[in-house]
């Protein structure tokens, strides 16, 4: 028998190995949380992932010679996101004893599967859906809890990964902003008081108000903030519906924040709780019993400490105008001084390198401090092709004729 081996995953017991396999990595790690089983098992159920339509996934199990589980891989593309991805295929949910060997056994395993399907190269470690879970291997800020559904690594597993052949394709920073400072920079500062001084601008919370109503402020915003960027596409009413269906359960009304123009949505923070800060003790579990003691520590107890900033936009003509530091001053002056709030720091995750006009907006006008960075790699499988990194985010200039539109 060779000193290490692949099994591939084709049996529940098996899917159960591969699953549990982060676990042993991870057991002497102070600052790891444990997924929900659920949320990594939907990503591979057919029923329910509906990237299975035009694509496949395969998940591998790498064993030593006594047969115990030393690593494990999964592989997958989707015919539509390969169009506009250069062909490129995907790995994701590496975890790997410190052993070059076994990365490589494992790499190599994604690779040619990936190549037998005509893919020309494979991005990881990456998710087989959303950017917004399970994205980009950690490379900094080891010492800090991961955010839910981000993924959080072990130092040497970027040697893993570069050793190899993968090179950066992008960067994907996460930044901090925490209360007991209690203070912005003095340029944000006067930015924000002048815009709430002006009674043509209102910023408002969520609570006691209609939230389709404010899924439709929020999609009216997005729309317009980041329509002018290319390759970004507009969200539909559904999308914004369904977001918010899906924040229903864990949101905080004083954690959602519109900005106003004369009574006009121009901007917005939307913000959840962080459920890795509770949901580290189910142990990967989430039936009724847990469900229910999220619920109580959430809402009763209020014993979540952190919140993680999911997604905010400033329509293009407010921005660079104070909007965004108006935000976090009204938050500062009307919830956290006041002594309601029970979080201490307010993290923003998944803010692309190729993006830098979102960077400075949320360093310079949010104030808030990078302290995390995850990296997405990129393999080519042809060894010669020129690498090229992720091309900014640029504006799209939109022609003479073209008017702003709302797509539904």
């Amino acid at each position: 028998m060779a000193k290490y081996q692949l099994k591939e995953v084709t049996t529940p017991r098996e899917a159960k190995e591969w699953l549990h396999f982060d676990r042993k990595i991870y057991k002497d790690c102070p600052y790891w949380v444990a997924p929900l089983d659920d949320d990594i098992e939907k990503v591979f159920d057919p029923k329910r992932n509906h990237l299975f339509e035009g694509g496949e996934a395969i998940r591998w199990i790498a064993l030593d010679e006594k047969g115990e589980a030393v690593g494990r891989i999964a592989a997958f593309y989707n015919r539509e996101q390969a169009k506009v991805t250069e062909n490129m295929g995907c790995c994701g949910f590496f975890e790997s004893i410190e052993c070059q060997e076994v990365a490589n056994l494992l790499f190599d395993a994604a690779r040619d599967w990936l190549a037998e399907r005509g893919l020309e190269g494979m991005d990881g470690p990456v998710n087989f859906g959303s950017r917004d879970s399970w994205w980009g291997l950690l490379v900094e800020g080891f010492e800090y809890q991961p955010l839910y559904g981000n993924p959080y690594h072990l130092p040497y597993y970027k040697a893993l990964f570069e050793n190899y052949g993968f090179q950066n394709y992008f960067n994907q920073n996460s930044y901090v902003w925490r209360a007991e400072d209690g203070v912005l920079s003095e340029i944000a500062l006067e930015k924000a008081h002048r815009v709430l001084a002006n009674p043509e601008y209102q910023i408002k919370d969520i609570t006691g108000a209609n939230l389709e109503e404010a899924a439709e402020n929020l999609r009216t915003i997005y729309n317009k903030a980041w329509s002018l960027f290319t390759g970004v596409k507009q969200m539909t009413r559904e999308e914004a519906q369904k977001l918010m269906r899906t924040l229903r359960p864990i949101i905080d009304p004083n954690l959602i924040y519109f900005a106003y123009h004369n009574n006009e949505p121009i901007g917005f923070f939307v913000m959840v709780p962080d459920l890795n800060r509770v949901i580290g003790k189910f142990n990967g579990k989430f039936g009724l019993v847990e469900k229910l003691r999220l619920m109580w520590d959430l809402k009763v107890r209020k014993s979540c400490d952190r919140v993680f900033g999911i997604i905010f936009g400033i329509t293009p003509e407010f921005q660079g105008k104070g909007i965004e530091s108006a935000i976090m001053t009204y938050i500062l002056e009307n919830y956290i001084h006041t002594g309601r709030s029970p979080y201490k720091s307010f993290e923003f995750a998944w803010i692309g390198d190729f993006n830098p006009v979102m960077n400075r907006m949320i360093e310079r006008y949010v104030c808030a401090t990078k302290h995390k960075m995850h990296t997405t790699y990129r393999y080519l499988f042809d060894r010669t092709r020129e690498f090229h990194r992720c091309p900014r985010l640029g504006l799209r200039r939109p022609e003479k004729s073209e008017k702003p539109t709302n797509q539904e």
